[in-house]
C-alpha cells in the first residue's frame, strides 16, 4: 500500500534519532489566560432533546467579548475517556466547546445505538446553529469545528460530511466500523469484537452485542469511515492515530481522504488508544489545528 504519511513526519522512531525538536506547547495548552471580568469563561449544563430521548450536554464558554468559534467534541464507545482536558485547552484558546453523552449512554434518556449516535451528532450540530443557542453562547456559526475520538471520530466524520458548513474536522484515533466488519470474518476478529463490546456495554442502555453488530454489518456503506472522509471534501482535516490503538484503521481510511483532499493531514503517534502519555501533545495538536481554522486573540 502506498505511503499516506503525508504532510507530517511518519512514525516517531523508538530511538529518537534524527527527529526534529518538537515546538513548545502553545500557551493556551499549559497556561490560564488573564480573567475577563466583563466576559468571563463559564460552563453550562443542559439537555438537548433528541427524538425519542435526550442528550446530557455541557457547554464550556470562552471568555472575551464578541462571538467565538465553537468546537463540537464527541467521545467514543462507550466514552470512558471524555477528553475534557482537550475541551479546557480549546476554551483557553478562545473557543466554546460543546460536549455530550449520546442517547442511552451515561444516563442520557433513550436507547443507545450507532445509528442513534450518528443522529445525535447531527442534532448537536443543528443545536449549535439555532438562533437562541447562537445568541446565548455567542457562537460564530462560520467557525464550527467537529472533533471526535474513536467511535466519536466516525460520528464526527459522518456529520461533517453531511454538513458543508462545518469548518474543520479533527479525528483522534478514529474507528472505522467497516474495517471491524471485515475483521469479523475471522475467529480472532470476532472474539476481539465480542470482548470489546462486552466491556463497553455497562453504561449503555438498550444495546446488545447482537444489535450493535447487526447495525454495522447491515449497512456497510453508511458505516464506512473512508467514504465519509472522501465525502467531506477539501475542508481542513487532521487525523491523529495511535500506533498501539487503532492507527491502522486511520491509515486505511485516510487514503480515501487524501484522494479528495491533498491538504489533509495524518500522523500516527507511538501511544495507546487513549493517548495516555501524550495528553499535552494531543491538546497542542488540537489547538494548533483550531488556530489554523479560525485564529483567535489567544
Amino acid at each position: 500500500m502506498k505511503s499516506i504519511m503525508w504532510a507530517t513526519a511518519a512514525l516517531l522512531a523508538t530511538t529518537g534519532a534524527g527527529l526534529a525538536k518538537e515546538p513548545a506547547p502553545l500557551s493556551a495548552v499549559i497556561a490560564d489566560p488573564a480573567p475577563d471580568a466583563a466576559y468571563p469563561a463559564g460552563m453550562s449544563a443542559f439537555v438537548i432533546p433528541a427524538q425519542d430521548g435526550a442528550m446530557n450536554a455541557v457547554m464550556y464558554t470562552a471568555s472575551g467579548p464578541g462571538t467565538h468559534p465553537t468546537l463540537l467534541l464527541l467521545h467514543g464507545f462507550p466514552g470512558n475517556e471524555q477528553n475534557l482536558d482537550l475541551a479546557q485547552a480549546a476554551r483557553r484558546a478562545g473557543w466554546n466547546v460543546l460536549t455530550l453523552h449520546y442517547r442511552g449512554s451515561w444516563g442520557s434518556p433513550g436507547t443507545f445505538s450507532f445509528g442513534h449516535a450518528s443522529d445525535d451528532a447531527f442534532t448537536a450540530l443543528q443545536f449549535l446553529q439555532q438562533p437562541a443557542t447562537v445568541a446565548k453562547f455567542r457562537i460564530d456559526t462560520s467557525a464550527i469545528v467537529v472533533a471526535g475520538h474513536s467511535m466519536g471520530g466516525f460520528m464526527a466524520a459522518d456529520v461533517a460530511a453531511a454538513e458543508p458548513r462545518v469548518a474543520g474536522l479533527f479525528l483522534i484515533d478514529p474507528w472505522d466500523p467497516s474495517q471491524t466488519v471485515s475483521a469479523l470474518s475471522t475467529p480472532q476478529g470476532e472474539a476481539a469484537w465480542k470482548a470489546e463490546v462486552a466491556g463497553d456495554l455497562p453504561p449503555l442502555a438498550g444495546a446488545t452485542y447482537e444489535s450493535l453488530t447487526a447495525e454495522i454489518r447491515g449497512d456497510p456503506a453508511k458505516f464506512d469511515l473512508g467514504r465519509r472522509l472522501a465525502g467531506y471534501g477539501r475542508r481542513p482535516l487532521s487525523i491523529v492515530g495511535a500506533e498501539r490503538g487503532i492507527g491502522d484503521q486511520a491509515r486505511r481510511a485516510a487514503a480515501d481522504a487524501q484522494a479528495a483532499n491533498p491538504q489533509a493531514r495524518l500522523t500516527i503517534w507511538p501511544t495507546d488508544h487513549s493517548f495516555s502519555d501524550r495528553r499535552i501533545a494531543l491538546a497542542d495538536a488540537l489547538v494548533r489545528f483550531l488556530a489554523g481554522v479560525a485564529p483567535t486573540i489567544r
